[in-house]
């Protein structure tokens, strides 16, 4: 967590795809995360009378895993504000949002993956220069960071997510943007270090060495078949 910021600096969760559990998410509340301070979290007050929505950093679907009781535990423990960031609902609402909440379903889809088990980093990307909206800086981008094992060789996808918050005061939004990234490029906004095997497990950095391009000169991800897996 960022004391300064009351938000996560990163969420690490991992994904049993043989175990998965649908449950409703009715009648569960947005609550402090009771181990640590209230002050160094970010609740309710931001969201009220507005388009932000309280977005999970890590899916709720993708933590109901193992045993029914484990994932009614993941379940709720999902809604801790130590892992909810302002999102604009555009951004959030998977019916408008596609590619973003979609990445780890992807994997799924697209690869073999081994044991139907993936780890994920998530997390806002901080800039000195996020709008402050009711005393919070708002995050403008986020990264995601996917990491499974294919025909026995790990493999890891990463991504940044753009949102426009330029008119946060008038509620009248561009559309957020999602870019294909490498481990480098999310550690270089993000400030932290990825392990060693796992930047090496980056095949888009690979690919970005034949077509060199920087973040702002790649074109967003239109469809899931844009990635390169």
């Amino acid at each position: 967590m960022s004391k300064s910021r009351q938000f996560a600096f990163w969420v690490a969760w991992n994904i049993d795809g043989e175990s998965l559990k649908r449950l409703s998410r009715k009648g569960i509340d947005f609550i402090f995360d009771p181990r640590i301070s209230d002050d160094f979290q970010v609740g309710d007050d931001l969201y009220s009378g507005n388009r932000l929505d309280r977005g999970h950093i890590a899916r709720r679907a993708d933590l109901l895993w193992g045993s029914l009781v484990e994932a009614r535990r993941a379940n709720k423990d999902s809604f801790f504000f130590t892992n909810i960031t302002p999102q604009m609902d555009n951004f959030n609402q998977s019916s408008q949002g596609g590619i973003w909440g979609r990445l780890e379903d992807a994997v799924f889809e697209e690869a073999e993956v081994e044991d139907l088990r993936v780890s994920v980093f998530g997390g806002p990307v901080f800039h000195d220069d996020d709008r402050v909206f009711r005393d919070v800086k708002i995050p403008r981008e986020f990264f995601k960071v996917l990491a499974f094992v294919e025909d026995g060789k790990l493999q890891a996808k990463a991504f940044l997510l753009t949102q426009s918050l330029d008119q946060l005061e008038l509620l009248d939004l561009k559309q957020f943007k999602v870019f294909q990234a490498t481990l480098t490029e999310v550690e270089q906004r993000c400030g932290f270090t990825f392990p060693n095997n796992l930047r090496a497990a980056d095949g888009f950095a690979e690919h970005l060495e034949r077509v060199p391009e920087a973040v702002t000169e790649r074109e967003p991800l239109n469809s899931l078949d844009d990635i390169v897996w």
